[in-house]
């Protein structure tokens, strides 16, 4: 394959790829359809920050988040059916039980995980440590600027957590699971090695005082935004909101079978952050994985960072010789 030439870099030349939006296809249909999947994203997006701007006491709690997203999810589940992006990412069974039991992992093992080391944990224990000011004038600036800087400080450090994983061995030991999805789908988010989902999760929000319904109005911001990364969806998505957010478009080259385009769109909701550091790429791709594409068993996604980790310490320690070291691999962590 000859590849597309952005910037500095050839994009497509081990997997076919689209790139540029002139040649990413339109939705097809009527003028409802076309209304309806070209403002789907920003409706969304402008309803459920009213909601949460607006509404009582009574109900702006975060068990009332946990039901909006499960409903929300299933919306969009709805939305693969009738409007997919590629048939062949079309959900089936398989994919949807090995979906639901990363979506159970997180909402269990993870989440006791998280509150007993994660990064609100770490963060407690430092300021307990040296008595610092919560820096409580947070809570004096406009509640939707305090939700923007709860949600654009999670992602900036998720895009150097992210970029550090395709660029550090032992970090993309446990990342590279998620790399073998061969389709993207709403709950794909979810699915990954337990070491990576918990790493890919740390933040340091909780140095800042804000108002509870920041944080609500943030969790808004990161449903409507960038739950769009991992879903089946054809969208005649708005030249503004493409430019600003992250995509289906943008996070399925990451996906991609084409080395080089996985390493661009780390970010999570902000694309515009990949567009500052110059690693950000628009198009997209429909044949995603590695290896050609092939599925790893649950087992397998659970034991590869140790199975493969120890591998590569017998290659580079071993008796295996320079070539074989995985270390020293090319394609394993290239330099920038």
């Amino acid at each position: 394959m000859d590849g597309v030439r952005v910037g500095n870099r050839l994009i497509g030349t081990q997997a076919p790829v689209t790139i540029g939006w002139e040649n990413i296809p339109r939705v097809e249909g009527g003028p409802i359809k076309q209304f309806v999947f070209t403002y789907f994203q920003p409706a969304a997006l402008f309803a459920m920050v009213a909601f949460w701007y607006y509404a009582p006491n009574s109900l702006a709690k975060a068990s009332t988040a946990i039901w909006i997203g499960i409903a929300f999810k299933a919306l969009l589940l709805a939305l693969e059916w009738v409007n997919p992006r590629f048939e062949s990412w079309r959900l089936t069974w398989k994919e949807a039980m090995t979906d639901l039991f990363y979506v159970g992992l997180g909402y269990t093992f993870l989440d006791q995980i998280e509150n007993f080391i994660g990064s609100g944990a770490v963060i407690e224990a430092v300021r307990n440590s040296y008595d610092w000011d919560k820096l409580s004038w947070f809570t004096g600036l406009p509640l939707l600027v305090q939700a923007f800087i709860i949600s654009f400080m999670f992602d900036f450090g998720q895009y150097w957590m992210h970029r550090g994983m395709h660029n550090w061995y032992p970090l993309w030991l446990p990342h590279s699971v998620h790399h073998y999805i061969t389709q993207l789908n709403i709950n794909k988010g979810a699915v990954g090695n337990p070491i990576e989902l918990f790493l890919i999760g740390l933040g340091i929000g909780g140095f800042f005082d804000f108002l509870p319904r920041a944080a609500l109005l943030a969790g808004a911001l990161g449903l409507t935004i960038g739950i769009y990364q991992h879903i089946n969806v054809r969208f005649n998505t708005p030249r503004w909101w493409r430019f600003l957010f992250n995509t289906t478009e943008h996070h399925s080259l990451h996906h991609s079978q084409d080395f080089e385009a996985t390493r661009s769109n780390y970010a999570g909701s902000y694309i515009f952050i990949d567009r500052i550091f110059g690693t950000c790429i628009d198009g997209e791709a429909e044949l995603l994985g590695m290896e050609g594409g092939r599925r790893m068993t649950v087992r397998e996604q659970m034991l590869f960072p140790f199975t493969e980790g120890w591998k590569s310490l017998k290659a580079k320690y071993g008796k295996g010789s320079a070539a074989d070291n995985e270390f020293d691999r090319p394609d394993a962590v290239p330099a920038e």
